[in-house]
């Protein structure tokens, strides 16, 4: 499988601002100025609801508007940015579209690029070297290990990240959402769906 990466992977995801922030809550951290905890927080909160909300909010449009939809797969960077989502570590999006017949999930194999305007921090087990090798080899196993059963006629398509192509996956609409608004159906997708690890949840809760 072609990857292509031209980075540094332990740093492949920050910018040189970036750098000197981690630089610098590590110094205030050991001074005793920003507590850990607090900061896990923080960050477990831009990684699981601030930052997914964009990529939400992209899907929930794509299910409400056709035409939206079908610019989107055709050319997803402006069709994001046309709802005010773009920046660093976005570029050069593709969205990969959902099928009862294919279902599509997207790793990074060497380090951990991800679309941070759509879906805001990776999450840690997306960077874990399991995830990485066993998406591609098995992974059906990895559907498995997230509560995801798939028929076992669904296709499932592997996209590999690089530091030059990022990849959002659109996931199939749960029936039942007929003539709902697209903030009702933005709290239906789950970051997980948009990676292809997960499903949207239903219309009764449930994921």
């Amino acid at each position: 499988m072609a990857h292509d990466h031209d980075h540094d992977p332990d740093h492949s995801e920050l910018s040189p601002a970036q750098l000197r922030v981690r630089a610098l809550e590590t110094i205030l951290t050991e001074k005793g100025y920003v507590d850990p905890a607090a900061l896990d927080i923080l960050i477990e909160t831009y990684e699981k609801k601030v930052g997914p909300r964009n990529g939400a909010r992209v899907v929930a449009k794509a299910w409400s508007d056709p035409e939206y939809r079908n610019w989107l797969l055709k050319d997803a960077n402006p069709a994001v940015a046309s709802v005010g989502y773009a920046g660093r570590q976005g570029e050069h999006l593709v969205v990969l579209e959902n099928t009862p017949a294919r279902h599509n999930m997207v790793v990074c194999t060497l380090c951990s690029c991800y679309p941070w305007p759509v879906l805001g921090l990776p999450p840690v087990w997306y960077k874990s070297a399991p995830y990485r090798s066993r998406a591609v080899v098995d992974p059906r196993g990895v559907l498995r290990d997230f509560g995801v059963e798939l028929p076992a006629d669904t296709e499932i398509r592997v996209w590999d990240s690089t530091s030059e192509v990022r990849y959002l996956v659109l996931p199939m609409r749960p029936a039942g959402t007929g003539g709902w608004s697209e903030d009702q159906l933005a709290e239906l997708v789950t970051r997980d769906s948009m990676i292809g690890t997960g499903l949207p949840k239903q219309p009764g809760g449930a994921a």
